[in-house]
């Protein structure tokens, strides 16, 4: 697989995969630990919202891995539903792994965000 690029732009990119790959095991994580939590469930709504942004950016990483043209808009929704879940996730404060979960899912975003003018 060759694409041509210059440096920076494979540095952004690289640092877009990593924010997506930590992104997408720490909704897993918090997840997995939610479920595990008898009695104390959290919001339905809000675990298909972490299960969705954890398959986004799992999507995200593969679109940038394959050189994909729809990688930008794809970049887009990733950090649109990364801000959803860190927004849900940032209203349980007193919950260590949602907070640990909101700040990847805004470093996520961000890096997404900075997906947007690259040319596919």
């Amino acid at each position: 697989m060759m694409m041509m690029m210059t440096e920076t732009m494979t540095t952004q990119m690289q640092n877009c995969m990593n924010a997506c790959m930590e992104c997408h095991k720490i909704c897993l994580e918090t997840m997995t630990q939610c479920m595990s939590q008898d009695g104390k469930q959290i919001n339905k709504s809000i675990m298909s919202l972490i299960r969705d942004c954890s398959e986004m950016c799992m999507m995200c990483m593969n679109m940038m891995m394959g050189g994909s043209e729809f990688m930008g808009r794809t970049c887009m929704l990733c950090a649109e539903m990364c801000d959803r879940v860190a927004a849900a996730c940032e209203q349980m404060s007193q919950d260590q792994k949602m907070m640990q979960c909101a700040a990847s899912c805004r470093r996520c975003a961000a890096a997404c965000r900075s997906m947007e003018m690259m040319p596919a």
